[in-house]
């Protein structure tokens, strides 16, 4: 994704969840600007830390004692409980130079478990914060450290690219000077010197997918990057099995028990079908109760709340068919349906005295 899109997608992650997003990205491509203009723009506070020249005092603070008990002084840049939602940048996080340091910002990147604050050592960090990494990748042409599984498994990678339509709009943007804007625009190649493929693959797991879910449900990202979004979770191959069978899952039609068991579930896809898919699922809902299936009071709600949103002349043609079947007509026939069965029933009484 480019810079534009990556900003996008971070806007999602930090403004509706509490989980760690990682920037991987060529040096010069706008990593840090793009995070710090965010901040700007949504309105939070920006606390850059460049982790290469950061000791683990640093980050846990220096040790004092107080009576008998050990503790930590807490360090000048972490956010105040009060202060504005601020996003902490932890920058060249694989560029820490000392193995501890390493290992004391492990915690920190760490999404917090339900219910609980983020934390580094004894500080806590109030929900309202938000912490953002960037890395150049370790591809051999930086001076980075490898960086461990469990670490990458904590966090949601977004691999950033060149790419010279962004950069344009940017420069007209700043005002960049107009002969180096004059000259990109008929040498695009030279924007920037072609890098290696930026290769830090990420795998399934039980955390990955739990990622994935809050994402989902929290979060509204556009189509073409949903598949870059999880790729950086769960692995391009999982994320793409993954949006085919979503895919493939809303291409076809419901069916009688996604109707009457998993309503709330499917309500949206029902009013976006098209009509012949909704001829079968009406088809399949007919040979559910013809073949003898009972029909309990959610269910009956169900029923009655996807004949609702069914087009004028379907409801009548499902109203139709289903009070034919007696244990459906009964519960149809109910006073508190009237709004949406009453006026089919009328018009199927009218043809029938007409008839």
């Amino acid at each position: 994704m480019n810079i534009e899109q990556m900003k996008s997608v971070l806007r999602e992650i930090v403004t509706k969840t509490d989980l760690t997003p990682c920037v991987v990205g060529h040096r010069g491509v706008g990593k840090s600007a793009a995070i710090s203009q965010l901040c700007r723009e949504i309105g939070y506070g920006y606390v850059p830390l460049r982790l290469g020249q950061m000791e683990v005092g640093d980050l846990v603070g220096i040790p004092y004692r107080e009576g008998g008990v050990m503790h930590w002084s807490r360090p000048s840049w972490w956010p105040m409980p009060e202060a504005p939602p601020t996003v902490v940048h932890c920058d060249e996080l694989n560029r820490a130079q000392q193995e501890d340091t390493l290992q004391a910002i492990f915690q920190f990147v760490e999404p917090p478990m339900t219910g609980m604050e983020r934390a580094l050592h004894t500080h806590k960090l109030h929900p309202s914060h938000r912490v953002i990494i960037t890395i150049n990748p370790p591809d051999g042409t930086y001076q980075v450290a490898p960086l461990d599984r469990a670490l990458v498994d904590r966090m949601i990678m977004l691999y950033v690219e060149s790419d010279y339509a962004c950069w344009s709009r940017y420069a007209r943007q700043q005002g960049f000077d107009a002969g180096v804007r004059e000259f990109l625009a008929a040498n695009q190649n030279l924007l920037a010197v072609a890098n290696l493929p930026l290769e830090m693959e990420a795998e399934p797991s039980e955390r990955g997918w739990e990622m994935v879910s809050i994402l989902r449900q929290r979060c509204s990202f556009p189509r073409e990057l949903e598949m870059e979004v999880y790729a950086g979770i769960i692995g391009r191959e999982a994320a793409i099995a993954f949006l085919r069978w979503q895919n493939e899952q809303h291409s076809r039609p419901l069916t009688a028990m996604e109707i009457l068991h998993d309503w709330e579930k499917v309500s949206a896809r029902a009013e976006s079908q098209r009509e012949e898919r909704h001829s079968a699922t009406i088809a399949s809902l007919l040979d559910h109760f013809r073949g003898g299936g009972e029909l309990s009071d959610p269910q009956e709600e169900n029923l009655v709340s996807y004949l609702d949103i069914l087009p004028r002349d379907l409801r009548f043609a499902a109203v139709k068919s289903l009070i034919t079947i007696p244990t459906v007509a009964l519960r149809l026939a109910s006073d508190r349906h009237d709004r949406v069965v009453l006026e089919a029933i009328r018009a199927i009484g009218g043809e029938a005295a007409g008839c």
